[in-house]
């Protein structure tokens, strides 16, 4: 049967319904298994619809009901809450479905030019581009990537080591595509194609017997570690609106010796730490107390701390440099990490590169500075400089990665900081700001994916939580509550081996890449130049 036939309100009760079982299959709804098979009523109104307009109609719908489910929380909707950060919220709830058109449209060319069975077959193929094709603008939030709904399903994700999170994307879309054929198939013939079916059951039963194999691969063969995660659980609105800075520092400190305590090595603390630019020169004694704890404990202290540079008169200043309106002095500021270490004076310095849309930098403001004025939040956050490099921390030999935030969810980007020898990676963050909703759970479970892309562990120091030890399976080894005042320390392994995907980590976006930007030639050279690829009626296409 023909979608077209179809009741229009039964089509977009499908849609809803494909958008419902993808939304709930992403953290914290414990239901990663439906990813499998979400996209198939989507597949049956995308390859049965006759024109493009309808199938940007019933996409846009079925999209927007899996953002809704899934990042309804970043607008915050907590009491303290920003309007600006409320009004971006609402907006991208809109704005991202659509998007997601992106590949409906690189299928609409993909039907033009091989038909309709070639394009159906592509779709995955441009999903993939359009997630790594999301992580590239100055409006990225690629937080939906399909690989993220699985990390609960621990034996299908092990094979990221190789294929990292765009391949599990990749593997997610074509079981589901095989399993609409299958039906699709039986629907029409009403007999089972062994031939599909095999496939599906193959490709499920090599994967996860990959991941059982190497879930038993001993990876704690490194020096080992005792780590202290601080989770403070400030109020991040009133903090940035002006507290007791002593206090603050009393708290850490506090919670750092209670970590030092049981042994801990190297202490994190979180993102943003304290709200003043701690090394502009104003904060000599509060530094001073920072270097007498490490020093004293032989510690080595990594924390999320805003950094400030100014350029004097005459100094070269970067491109990208501010102006103060009191003195027209040139600076540059920064959502950085400083790395303490015991008995030396270097503060070694990370400033954030991956920047949050709207929340910490405008997008396109370097080509419209008028923006900056425009749009600002109220805690004053909106406005860093993007970080010019990737750096990694030392301490006693050993080299951490240390990334901030939203930065975390980038495949590729964590995988450079091992690229740079981090046998570690940290992840300093606050996801306070969202109150107690989906947003911080699904951050901590994106984080499982990058030990296993990279096989290192990963350390993560929240203000509110969820502070966390992840092991190079993937595994969560220890967690903290949310929203609760707490140290939690344990025990890693630094490894420097590096892994298939942190070496080639671009191999499948070059991929999807290069079919899509080929498809869409094609369609052009079929369209302008009446090259004629394929033969089919398209006249509805």
């Amino acid at each position: 049967m023909n979608l077209p036939k179809l009741n229009t309100k039964l089509i977009i009760v499908i849609c809803v319904v494909s958008g419902i079982l993808i939304g709930i299959s992403y953290p914290p709804i414990p239901f990663p298994y439906f990813i499998f098979i979400a996209f198939v009523p989507y597949f049956y109104v995308l390859n049965n619809t006759d024109q493009l307009i309808k199938r940007v109609h019933f996409s846009y719908i079925t999209f927007f009901v899996f953002n809704l489910i899934t990042i309804y929380w970043v607008g915050s909707w907590t009491k303290e809450a920003d309007p600006f950060l409320m009004i971006s919220g609402g907006l991208l709830l809109f704005v991202n479905p659509a998007l997601y058109l992106i590949p409906v449209f690189l299928h609409h060319y993909a039907l033009r030019t091989i038909g309709k069975k070639g394009a159906l077959f592509l779709f995955p193929f441009f999903w993939v581009f359009f997630e790594y094709l999301y992580t590239l603008t100055d409006l990225r939030f690629p937080w939906l990537t399909l690989s993220n709904s699985v990390t609960g399903f621990n034996y299908f994700i092990q094979i990221a080591e190789i294929i990292g999170a765009y391949g599990i994307s990749l593997l997610i879309l074509f079981i589901n595509l095989l399993i609409y054929l299958f039906i699709s198939d039986y629907k029409k013939n009403g007999k089972i194609n062994y031939l599909i079916g095999n496939a599906i059951f193959s490709i499920l039963v090599v994967i996860i017997i990959y991941g059982v194999i190497k879930n038993n691969v001993d990876y704690d063969r490194g020096e080992k570690v005792r780590v202290g995660l601080i989770q403070p659980n400030l109020n991040p609105w009133e903090k940035w609106s002006g507290g007791n800075l002593e206090e603050q520092i009393d708290l850490y400190l506090e919670l750092s010796q209670k970590a030092v305590d049981k042994g801990a090595k190297l202490i994190v603390l979180p993102e943003s730490a304290l709200p003043v630019y701690l090394l502009s020169g104003n904060y000599d004694s509060e530094v001073n107390r920072i270097r007498n704890f490490v020093n004293k404990n032989n510690v080595f202290l990594l924390t999320g701390m805003p950094d400030i540079n100014f350029y004097n008169e005459g100094e070269e200043a970067p491109d990208n440099a501010k102006v103060t309106k009191v003195s027209g002095a040139k600076y540059t500021s920064f959502n950085s990490i400083l790395g303490f270490s015991p008995d030396s004076f270097v503060i070694q310095k990370y400033g954030k590169i991956k920047l949050v849309p709207f929340g910490e930098k405008v997008p396109f403001v370097e080509e419209i500075p008028i923006l900056g004025d425009l749009i600002k939040w109220q805690v004053g956050i909106s406005s860093w400089n993007t970080g010019s490099e990737i750096k990694v921390f030392e301490f006693e030999k050993n080299k951490i990665g240390g990334v901030i935030c939203i930065e975390s969810i980038y495949p590729d980007f964590v995988a450079e900081f091992v690229q740079k020898g981090a046998g570690l990676i940290s992840v300093v963050t606050n996801d306070s700001w969202y109150g107690y909703s989906s947003g911080p759970f699904q951050h901590k479970e994106i984080s499982r994916l990058r030990a296993i892309e990279n096989r290192k562990y990963v350390i993560r120091a929240a203000n509110g939580g969820v502070s966390c030890i992840i092991d190079p399976h993937g595994n969560i080894i220890s967690e903290t509550e949310l929203f609760t005042r707490d140290v939690l320390v344990g025990d890693i392994t630094y490894n420097y081996e590096k892994t298939f995907y942190t070496s080639f980590p671009l191999i499948i976006p070059n991929f999807v890449t290069g079919i899509s930007i080929a498809i869409f030639i094609l369609f052009l050279l079929k369209k302008y130049f009446k090259i004629n690829i394929y033969k089919e009626d398209e006249k509805n296409n």
